[in-house]
């Protein structure tokens, strides 16, 4: 249970900003998790998860979620090692030269895209799963844009 627990805490801060104990608490409680916040103290400890500077969420160490330079690194990275892009909804399917897409599909996993629910990569070619045909629609065109510089 405890590993589950710490699972969906990390995915909920992973997906929205939440900065007290008590409103993840809460988002818990809707996930049908009931833990009283000195469990939620001890989870957050153990995770490791600091406050972000600007809003006071929640996060991983050493996330830079939503920051510039990490927006910078993605698009120099997209930029330089997509080759392809294909919708195929909801996913879209990005190819790269052999051996760059772990690495590019670890940037797009750490820029927390709102859209995309997960990706799975391969050699040459990163599988992103969207929330849905207009994620996927958004996604494309954010790629294709830092492809196209």
């Amino acid at each position: 249970m405890k590993a589950w627990r710490q699972s969906q805490i990390l995915d909920v801060i992973d997906k929205e900003p939440v900065s007290s104990q008590e409103d993840l608490r809460k988002k818990l409680s809707e996930l049908g998790i009931n833990a009283t916040q000195a469990t939620v103290s001890r989870d957050l400890k153990e995770l490791g998860l600091v406050k972000r500077a600007g809003d006071g969420a929640y996060v991983r160490p050493g996330t830079e979620r939503g920051s510039a330079a990490l927006d910078e690194r993605v698009r120099r990275a997209v930029a330089s090692l997509v080759r392809s892009i294909e919708r195929v909804d909801p996913m879209v399917l990005v190819r790269t030269d052999r051996g760059q897409a772990q690495g590019l599909a670890e940037w797009i996993d750490r820029a927390h895209l709102t859209e995309v629910a997960g990706s799975l990569a391969g050699d040459d070619t990163i599988l992103l799963v969207c929330r849905g045909a207009d994620a996927a629609k958004i996604i494309e065109s954010k790629l294709t844009g830092m492809v196209k510089g």
